[in-house]
């Protein structure tokens, strides 16, 4: 039986769904603005995790992500390079697909945009102002938190606390210091409502896609630690409002990314954009790196531990190169791993398994069972063992290229590595050139003696295939 821990109990309970069998899942996803960061990893990698456990077990599961691409931030950075809002979006929506095809990231069921769901957003407004939820005032329409009595549940903080910690700012417009905005004023980049030209609050964006593609009571309502409040909290109460129901069952937050103890974040200029550290590390490692650590966790970003993970994914993957997997499994293994992820996805516990999956194949125990049982179990985890590489000795190497010396002229002195070196050499010398069919010659021999090029800014590696 899944457990989670649902940060609305404060508790770990037992995973129950709304329709039996059946698994509506909600994501806050990216405002496209900025590369994504490490941060992002960690939240998409951990949910991606989550998805792809839920349909391990047999859960249909409808996975909706956002888009999040009408914001102040986009309007900013849109208003600085003068250029249309859109003109950002499309660009840094672009990048965040690359960076999760990156990551191996799968995509979600449902990918809304908030500018593509205005008519639901101004509709659940209109309902909330209906019903005395929300007021309107000047252009702008607020919610009033204190007609929600269960508000501050979520992120475990009382209304009267609140409200004694609240900001009173001057000539302030709302009821209220701790009543949010769900529409805001804005003559000119706003959308037509029936308040005059605005644009929606964060908050009511996701209320109105989760509800449109998901229902009014959802299964499960994730996202990182720092969205549980206010984000979450003032999703929760505009929802349960709106609809007159629970909104979400089990709310699920992933712990932050850190750098010498702080979360990193774009407002602290802290970051380290996925595309920088894909540069480097592969999709495997940063999955091991994030993996490690139990999701609810702080993860200390450091180099010698992505060095740890880029060397144990890299053990991890490559146990089971050149060997065709087949879809018969150690059942008892499989028990153990489910066991494992069932105890709020502990992770670590999972990768122990795989790990001791990985010494069975190298000593040839069960070798052809326990490497189908890794592939299994390792990508349900998300891991991509199309990276494999086969580990050669120096001899089998050497027995391998073997032809290549003499169609190179290179001296046998050197060692099967000094002589591939050499021959990429050769063909970065011919790049320089422009000779590119000199290079793609060089390229297609090396292949035809199963040694394959990858190309990157950083230069030409080979691997045996």
């Amino acid at each position: 039986m899944l457990k989670l821990y649902n940060t609305l109990t404060n508790k770990i309970e037992e995973f129950k769904t709304v329709e039996e069998n059946k698994v509506k899942m909600y994501v806050c996803g990216p405002t496209v603005y900025d590369n994504a960061h490490l941060g992002h990893a960690r939240c998409y990698i951990t949910w991606d995790t989550l998805y792809r456990y839920l349909k391990f077990k047999g859960y249909d599961v409808t996975y909706c992500r956002n888009v999040t691409d009408v914001d102040d931030k986009i309007l900013k950075k849109a208003d600085e390079q003068n250029v249309t809002p859109d003109v950002i979006t499309d660009k840094y929506y672009k990048s965040f697909i690359n960076s999760m095809n990156g990551l191996n990231v799968l995509k979600p069921d449902i990918e809304p945009r908030a500018t593509k769901t205005l008519g639901e957003m101004i509709a659940m407004v209109k309902k909330l102002e209906t019903d005395g939820f929300a007021y309107a005032v000047d252009g702008d329409v607020y919610f009033r938190v204190e007609k929600y009595k269960k508000y501050g549940e979520l992120s475990s903080q009382p209304i009267k606390d609140l409200l004694n910690g609240a900001r009173v700012e001057a000539n302030d417009k709302k009821e209220s210091p701790l009543d949010f905005a769900l529409w805001k004023k804005d003559e000119l980049n706003g959308y037509n409502s029936p308040w005059g030209k605005g644009r929606p609050g964060w908050h009511i964006e996701c209320s109105a896609m989760s509800k449109k593609h998901l229902g009014t009571t959802i299964d499960i309502h994730a996202g990182g630690a720092d969205l549980a409040f206010p984000h979450h909290e003032n999703e929760r109460a505009q929802s349960e409002c709106a609809n007159g129901c629970t909104f979400s069952n089990y709310w699920l937050h992933n712990g932050f990314v850190t750098i010498n103890k702080e979360k990193m974040s774009k407002s602290l200029n802290n970051f380290l954009t996925i595309d920088d550290v894909l540069k480097t590390y592969d999709s495997n490692a940063i999955r091991l790196f994030i993996l490690t650590n139990h999701y609810r966790m702080p993860v200390e970003f450091n180099e010698v531990a992505l060095n740890s993970a880029k060397a144990g994914a890299k053990r991890l993957i490559n146990s089971i190169a050149g060997i065709e997997t087949t879809a018969e499994y150690d059942k008892e293994i499989v028990e153990e791993f489910e066991l494992a992820m069932d105890e709020d996805l502990n992770t670590s516990k999972a990768l122990a398994i795989l790990f001791g999956l990985a010494e069975k194949v190298r000593k040839d125990e069960n070798k052809q069972i326990s490497a189908n049982t890794l592939s299994y179990l390792g990508s349900t985890l998300g891991f991509d063992f199309s990276l494999a590489q086969k580990e050669l000795s120096d001899d089998e190497l050497k027995e391998l290229v073997e032809p290549l010396y003499e169609e190179f002229n290179i001296s046998k002195d050197k060692t099967p590595k000094e002589m591939l070196e050499e021959i990429i050499l050769i063909r970065k010398q011919a790049r320089d050139n422009k000779d590119w069919a000199k290079s793609d010659e060089i390229r297609d021999k090396l292949l035809a003696h199963k040694i394959q090029l990858k190309d990157s800014k950083e230069g030409t590696t080979w691997a045996a295939l």
